[in-house]
């Protein structure tokens, strides 16, 4: 694909037990604030900007992140990505990264929200070496509709692909498309608006952790349904439906301290706009 409405291209390397970033480069739609440091980890955060405000009819947006052996990456949005009616072309967006032996990355962007009439489609591939460790989280809401609808936009599709050395070894595809679809169908949305999902893989994940995890889920049960699953590879998946945005950001929020305090001994940085 050519005569994309955005580019990001980040290369991270660790210097020194920090990591900063070894080349940086974007172009139209995109841009990157400068590196927040939160703690005294080492750890880079970095904020990506969409100044047009929102995903439009035939929008194109690509980024490649490459972390060097021990870098560890914080990559988040700085506010929610909004689609908004696409009747033409769907938004397009994918992003490819690259984790070397030992490399983090807590990529955490805002939710994703579906305007009227909206089409939209997401790639992200995800080429890891066994030793680094991936936190990936999304939340798909529906946007705001002249008739009250739930579902109003046309078609969200969400896809992650996860090479481990080069062998496939995820592949996880949501598509939602209410033109087409009873949204309230058990396998789809089942009476709620929200979806959340989250992908952790590391090498430290075990049957334990997911107890762990369960056992921290808040007891409000008629709020959201959630599961977790472990992964073919050392990691594990989380689904949740809910009605509310903080209900989801709640229970990642604190699936991601209890990891962060397990494998790091330290609570994770805030990233939150609001």
């Amino acid at each position: 694909m050519k005569d994309w409405t955005g580019i990001l291209r980040l290369n991270a390397e660790d210097r020194n037990g920090k990591t900063v970033a070894k080349d940086v480069y974007f172009q139209g739609a995109y841009k990157v604030m400068r590196p927040i440091y939160h703690d005294d980890s080492g750890q880079a955060c970095y904020y990506i900007l969409n100044p047009g405000g929102g995903y439009l009819d035939g929008d194109r947006y690509q980024m490649k992140i490459s972390l060097e052996k021990q870098a560890k990456l914080t990559l988040t949005t700085q506010s929610a990505t909004k689609i908004y009616k696409s009747p033409n072309k769907y938004a397009y967006q994918e992003a490819e990264f690259t984790l070397k032996d030992g490399s983090y990355l807590e990529y955490i962007p805002d939710p994703l929200i579906g305007y009227k009439d909206a089409r939209y489609k997401q790639k992200n591939v995800f080429y890891m070496e066994k030793g680094c460790t991936l936190l990936y989280s999304d939340i798909i809401t529906p946007g705001w509709s002249p008739d009250g609808e739930k579902f109003s936009y046309d078609t969200l599709q969400l896809i992650n692909e996860i090479y481990m050395d080069n062998e496939l070894a995820v592949y996880d595809h949501i598509k939602l498309n209410p033109a087409l679809q009873n949204m309230d169908n058990l396998g789809l949305m089942e009476g709620y608006s929200h979806l959340g999902s989250m992908i952790v893989v590391d090498e430290r994940t075990d049957s334990d952790l997911l107890n762990r995890l369960y056992q921290a889920v808040p007891e409000q049960i008629k709020e959201y349904k959630i599961g977790l699953s472990l992964l073919p590879i050392p990691g594990f998946t989380v689904r949740v439906l809910a009605n509310k945005t903080q209900n989801i950001e709640k229970i990642f929020s604190e699936f991601h301290n209890i990891l962060s305090q397990e494998w790091y001994n330290k609570a994770p940085s805030f990233l939150r706009k609001y």
